[in-house]
């Protein structure tokens, strides 16, 4: 039993080997391009939770179980999908995966479901059957590697399959080791892209049709290509333009594109950071672990209805009172819950002060204290995220003491004592009148008209123009060309997975914000024109690239070892 489970684990951990090798030298800025007679790899990108958990419903159905606690990913530029290309496999994070695996592999080629899974029968259930096994290899590793499995890659798992069926007696559980063998693939982990020689273009390269099939549909979908997409890819359908624009305009009026929407602006409004947040209950007692994912689906919700379904204007996402609840958002806005759905939609009154998703619990819980408000961190998120402005790291020598000191007058008179402060007070001027204008709002999202018995002003002023509270603030977002610009920018980096550089890339920005512009700030035609342009194809090497991720790290001796 030992030895043919340690045959699977080896072809695991060969096959792991090659993203060491993608990683460490065989990257096209290592040699001139007119050398690179064969495909290149180009980069790496570990792919997200949402990401596998899309690929494992669309291969094997959505009744799958996946219970795991994925590992952190890390935000670069902003965003997720940036920094995946510098995350790395953990040795504890790739046992996590195995297990992950195997229970795949029970659910998926269990008895009950294994016949229509599997789409062929074994001659004998209790002998190999290699055409069989190959068959089931073929079609899902090409599903989960996004491209067809090598003669190498195949046979190696067909072998896996014959010898566990062979030492079991059931051809079942070997066709489970060879599925949890393309589950821990770094081709399955990982999307690899790759470039090849242009025929048009000599000396030059260009990414292979898989990879550009892939940045489509991570962009468009957050998932791997459909079997559409993966045909037009191996025709070379999408090296033409007229094959491009026809994939493009299917892929958008699918359902999926709300999937792909959803995981965009997850990423983008940095609403992983609800995973962290906590609260004092005493403070807050409305918070729970149900409040805050319900925040989160209330701003998913009202943007995908928004920007997808009802495909308007992106802007308005700031000036919106239109809006989704439940029950656990109902008591915080302090509304009454009619509805015996558990979602409903709801408009705010004027009178409630509120302005689109800025002023929804997910953005003022989010960007507060546990036990307070905080002007400045909703300021600097919302420079950050909406604007594309980064404010810069206070001075390691800051006295915070002024600002912590919560017993007495509104926290605007304590951040003017905080703004004398010569070291901080070039970056408070510019965030923290944002944030100011959501005073309204206390540390959970509701509204509130005084601090400390004080009445709070939220009167504002920002490039010299005055506003009043969180409705003039998202009017004045509304009307900032910056904040459409920095929402091309990001939907680029993210279908790129790289940020955009100064040079290179400004001119395409600047002519995606003003056709953004002229579309009336549409985000579907925002998502085509990105998808047909050149430059989301574009092959970009770093110079020094960094180390491969290290999914070799996991214990050949336990995986060897262990017996089902």
């Amino acid at each position: 039993m030992k030895s043919w489970f340690a045959s699977s684990a080896a072809v695991i951990l060969a096959s792991a080997s090659l993203v060491a090798a993608a990683g460490s030298g065989t990257f096209a800025a290592d040699k001139p391009a007119a050398a690179a007679a064969q495909p290149v790899t180009v980069a790496t990108r570990r792919i997200t939770e949402s990401q596998y958990r899309h690929a494992i419903a669309n291969a094997f159905g959505p009744e799958i179980a996946i219970n795991a606690r994925f590992e952190p990913g890390k935000r670069e530029e902003g965003l997720l999908a940036i920094g995946v290309t510098q995350l790395s496999i953990t040795s504890g994070g790739f046992e996590q995966y195995y297990a992950l695996a195997r229970s795949i592999a029970d659910q998926a080629l269990d008895p009950k479901r294994r016949d229509a899974v599997v789409g062929c029968a074994p001659a004998d259930p209790k002998k190999p059957d290699a055409a069989c096994a190959e068959r089931f290899i073929q079609t899902y590793g090409t599903k989960l590697f996004r491209r067809p499995l090598s003669r190498g890659d195949l046979e190696a798992r067909v072998a896996v399959a014959n010898n566990g069926a062979a030492k079991t007696g059931d051809f079942y559980e070997g066709l489970k080791l060879s599925l949890v063998s393309l589950l821990m693939a770094p081709e399955y982990l990982f999307r690899i892209e790759r470039a090849e020689p242009d025929p048009a273009n000599p000396g030059a390269l260009r990414l292979d049709g898989y990879t550009k099939a892939s940045r489509i549909s991570y962009l468009l979908w957050d998932a791997e290509p459909d079997e559409a997409l993966l045909a037009a890819a191996a025709r070379g359908d999408l090296h033409t333009e007229e094959g491009l624009q026809r994939e493009l305009a299917r892929m958008t009026a699918s359902p999926k594109l709300a999937d792909g929407a959803r995981a965009f602006f997850e990423d983008m409004l940095q609403l992983s950071e609800f995973e962290n947040l906590t609260k004092d209950t005493l403070t807050y007692p409305k918070f729970s672990t149900a409040l805050a994912e319900s925040a989160k689906e209330q701003t998913l919700k009202t943007l995908i209805h928004h920007v997808v379904t009802e495909n308007g204007d992106y802007r308005e996402i700031f000036t919106s009172q239109d809006t989704f609840i439940n029950r656990h958002l109902a008591a915080v806005y302090q509304v009454a819950y009619a509805s015996e759905e558990p979602w409903t939609r709801f408009s705010f009154a004027k009178e409630a002060g509120r302005s689109g998703i800025l002023t929804e619990v997910s953005f003022l819980s989010l960007f507060a204290h546990p036990a307070a408000s905080s002007p400045t961190k909703r300021g600097v998120k919302l420079y950050e995220i909406f604007m594309c402005e980064p404010t810069p790291e206070p001075p390691a020598d800051v006295d915070f003491s002024k600002v912590q000191a919560l017993d007495k007058g509104t926290v605007r008179t304590r951040l003017i004592d905080h703004m004398s402060n010569p070291g901080c007070a070039a970056c408070h001027r510019i965030s923290d009148p944002a944030g100011l204008a959501l005073e309204h709002f206390d540390g959970l999202g509701q509204r509130r008209t005084l601090e400390n018995g004080t009445l709070i002003d939220v009167s504002s002023e920002i490039n010299g123009r005055k506003f009043e509270g969180a409705q003039g603030l998202g009017q004045l977002l509304y009307d900032d060309p910056k904040t459409a610009a920095c929402l091309v920018r990001n939907a680029y980096a993210y279908g790129t997975g790289r940020a955009p550089d100064e040079d290179e890339d400004e001119d395409y920005l600047a002519a995606q914000a003003k056709a953004f512009a002229a579309d009336g700030y549409r985000f579907r035609a925002l998502l085509t024109r990105i998808g047909s342009s050149p430059e989301l194809f574009k092959v970009v090497v770093p110079a020094r690239p960094k180390p491969a991720q290290r999914v070799a790290e996991a214990r050949p001796q336990r995986l060897a070892g262990e017996v089902r």
